[in-house]
């Protein structure tokens, strides 16, 4: 009996001690699963933060038509003044009949306001084409950052140099190395807020137009028939601007041409010789 008792004590103490020992192992893969998620939702912020980072130059044309264009670019130009932004370049054109005016415009908006100025220019007439690009300058940015940060610590360091110089000649030597550290630090440094200055603000040109391009309208026969005879208007109204500019030309030089030739002609006809006596029988 005792020897049942002590197999079966032992057969106990065994399957407790596996249970045990299971209970260990799935704590610690749940554990390592844990610790293999948080390392992921790591990853993941990471990677979140390098793309909030990004550096990213935007820049955008379009063309407006208008029925009148000196108003729309006032409107543009109260757009901009809205968003924060800036007119950087302005330019008018007049017709000859004095009436049709065109215009381009370059305005630098905000990055995050360029959707928006895009959508409230195109309420003011009709938008012919529109092209949106945009250039990665992350890396450029970050180049520009390391070498500005190296010349700085460069130039501290000669300052201490400079302080602890033993002789004129070190100190001179000192001198000149910081002036040439500090005017590429200042260079690399105006490179740098420019390409902030970039990032930060959109660049936009808009063309302004009153030219409507010209259109068959829907309607079968009837319409491309319209449509067809608005075309021959238009050119025939070129042809005649185009002959009423030439033709003070043609009249200054078309009349001595006129002369030279009659004149030529002239010395071209045969002489007529003089009739011979009639003979008396």
């Amino acid at each position: 009996m005792r020897l049942l008792r002590t197999v079966a004590l032992l057969l106990v103490l065994l399957l407790g001690a596996a249970a045990c020992s299971g209970a260990d192992d799935s704590t610690t893969g749940t554990d390592s699963g844990g610790d293999a998620a948080r390392a992921g939702m790591a990853s993941a912020e990471d990677a979140e933060e390098a793309d909030e980072a990004r550096e990213v130059v935007v820049t955008g044309s379009l063309t407006l038509v208008a029925d009148d264009a000196q108003r729309a670019m006032d409107e543009i130009v109260r757009i901009v003044g809205q968003v924060g932004g800036r007119i950087q370049e302005r330019s008018e054109h007049t017709g000859q009949d004095g009436e049709d005016v065109s215009g381009a415009l370059t305005v630098r908006v905000p990055a995050a306001e360029v959707t928006g100025t895009l959508d409230a220019v195109e309420r003011l007439g009709e938008v012919t084409d529109v092209a949106i690009g945009s250039e990665d300058v992350t890396r450029q940015g970050r180049n520009l950052d390391a070498r500005i940060t190296a010349l700085e610590t460069s130039t501290e360091r000669l300052l201490e140099l400079m302080e602890d110089a033993d002789s004129s000649d070190q100190l001179l030597a000192a001198e000149a190395a910081l002036s040439e550290r500090q005017a590429e630090l200042e260079a690399l440094q105006a490179e740098r807020a420019y390409l902030s200055e970039q990032v930060t603000m959109s660049t936009l040109h808009i063309s302004v137009t009153t030219d409507h391009p010209v259109r068959l309208e829907a309607g079968g026969f009837a319409g491309g028939l319209r449509g067809g005879w608005d075309a021959l208007v238009t050119v025939a109204d070129g042809l005649l601007v185009a002959l009423g500019a030439a033709l003070p030309w043609l009249l200054v030089l078309g009349l001595p041409v006129t002369a030279v030739v009659l004149a030529r002609r002239r010395r071209r006809r045969p002489a007529v010789p003089p009739a011979e006596p009639a003979a008396t029988a």
